[in-house]
């Protein structure tokens, strides 16, 4: 699975301004457009933004909120249709998973994440209400819309120094692609019913990045990008309530937007000079506006944050153990099998030799 690299203060020194006042431009937009889910319009053009490196580009800059529109509409319609029919929307669920896993462990295209993840959003609120999957799809609608202009905005107020483009290079998952992608779309459906049964619609957008670690390949990566998620979520959730705290002293809504943009430029300058990977900086960063935005309409933020950031860390572990525990299982039940059989073919050799 593609993971971009460290930016580069070299090539980006205005990286974390263009982070910051992107996330503080969503913030205040969303009231303006009248956004049902708020911190939706900062935390998709940042999450866009932060994973592009070097020059500006435009088939990235316009392609990712493009394709990400166009699968949130097919799979809205899709879930639509077959939620009168719980089985059919199961088996497309299982397909469509298992397509996305199988595309990131032959081709380690992010495109392979994003039906993953597209599908789990979609189904799961499809599941729990049509209303509710709707009130997602047009949020995010209006998002990747926004995004198509805030992030050239950001590059046209705040230009990459290096004229040099990013060159992405996609690697293939090492060992049996069809076994691993078919291990892990079972695991992403548990984890679905998991999130219909037990979590609120409007924990959603949290909860479902406990998800992300699915999409590596080997037991060891994965358990790398749960610690990754786990301290990224404890990071961005302390910050949030350090923002929550400040609000409630001043009870502002332009000094929450100034704390935002503050805390956009420490998220964006640790992704280019931080201690852990960037993803984690990104991830924190992300976890904050999400936190914050759901916060801001709760009447017990600290019990709010408390549960979202319980629920993440929590579904990142289930992730992990439910892959390696299949992983064991299929290895337990299959390997000494081939291993008798070659052990017969070995020996029926040697017998017939003279």
């Amino acid at each position: 699975m593609y993971v971009a690299p460290r930016p580069l203060l070299a090539d980006d020194p205005l990286f974390a301004i263009r982070l910051a006042f992107a996330a503080a431009l969503g913030f205040v937009l969303a009231p303006l457009l009248q956004s049902s889910i708020p911190a939706l319009m900062a935390a998709l053009p940042v999450g866009l933004m932060a994973g592009n490196r070097k020059a500006f580009d435009p088939r990235k800059v316009f392609g990712a909120p493009i394709a990400f529109l166009v699968m949130v509409w097919l799979m809205s319609s899709l879930v639509s249709l077959t939620r009168p029919m719980p089985m059919v929307l199961i088996v497309l669920m299982g397909v469509l998973l298992f397509l996305g896993f199988l595309v990131i462990q032959r081709t380690g295209n992010p495109l392979g994440m994003l039906i993953v993840i597209v599908t789990v959003l979609m189904s799961v609120m499809g599941m729990s209400s049509i209303a509710a999957m709707e009130m997602l799809r047009d949020a995010m609608s209006e998002a990747c819309i926004a995004s198509l202009f805030i992030i050239p905005a950001m590059y046209l107020l705040f230009p990459v120094r290096t004229r040099e483009k990013a060159v992405e290079h996609y690697v293939p998952a090492p060992g049996h692609h069809v076994k691993a992608a078919a291990i892990r779309a079972g695991v992403q459906l548990l984890l679905c019913f998991w999130l219909y049964s037990f979590i609120e619609p409007g924990n959603i957008i949290l909860a479902v990045v406990a998800t992300f670690v699915l999409v590596f390949p080997s037991q060891q990566r994965s358990l790398e990008e749960a610690r990754q998620r786990m301290v990224a979520t404890l990071l961005g959730a302390a910050m949030a309530l350090l923002l929550l705290f400040c609000f409630t002293i001043v009870g502002n809504l332009s000094v929450m937007v100034l704390l935002l943009f503050l805390a956009g430029l420490y998220f964006g300058t640790r992704m280019m000079t931080g201690r852990e990977p960037p993803m984690v900086y990104q991830f924190g960063f992300s976890a904050m506006l999400a936190l914050v935005g759901g916060s801001l309409t709760s009447s017990e933020p600290g019990y709010a944050v408390l549960t979202r950031v319980v629920l993440t860390l929590a579904g990142a572990m289930a992730a992990v153990l439910l892959t390696a525990l299949l992983e064991a299982l299929l290895e337990a039940l299959f390997v000494p099998e081939v291993a008798r059989r070659t052990s017969h073919g070995q020996t029926g050799q040697t017998l017939g030799q003279p």
